[in-house]
C-alpha cells in the first residue's frame, strides 16, 4: 500500500471518529436543526461504511481472480512481468542518461 493510500486510509478513518465524536457531543442538545443534522450525518456514515466495504469486497475479488490467473497461466505471467521490468528499466536508463 503506498504512503498515499495510507494516508487517505488514516484520514478517512479519523473523519468517521470524528463524526461519531460529534454525534456523542450533540446528543442532549435538542432542536430541529440539530436533529436533522445527526440523521444526515449518520446517514452518510453509514453510507460509507457500505462503500468502503463494497470497495474492500472488490479489492478482495480482484486479487482471487489475478491469483487464479497467474496459477492457471504462470509463464504468460513470468513473460508479462519481465517485459514491463525491461520496459520501464529503459525508460528509466533513458530518462537518466537525458540528465547527464
Amino acid at each position: 500500500m503506498s504512503k498515499e493510500t495510507k494516508a487517505l486510509s488514516n484520514d478517512m478513518v479519523q473523519i468517521a471518529e470524528d463524526a461519531r465524536a460529534l454525534m456523542a457531543a450533540t446528543a442532549d442538545v435538542a432542536g430541529e436543526k440539530v436533529g436533522e443534522a445527526r440523521k444526515r450525518l449518520a446517514a452518510a456514515l453509514e453510507r460509507g461504511r457500505e462503500i468502503a466495504g463494497d470497495v474492500r469486497d472488490r479489492a478482495i475479488q480482484g486479487a482471487k481472480a489475478a491469483d487464479e490467473a497467474v496459477h492457471e497461466h504462470p509463464y504468460q505471467a513470468i513473460a508479462i512481468g519481465i517485459g514491463v521490468g525491461a520496459l520501464v528499466g529503459y525508460l528509466l536508463g533513458r530518462r537518466c542518461h537525458r540528465n547527464d
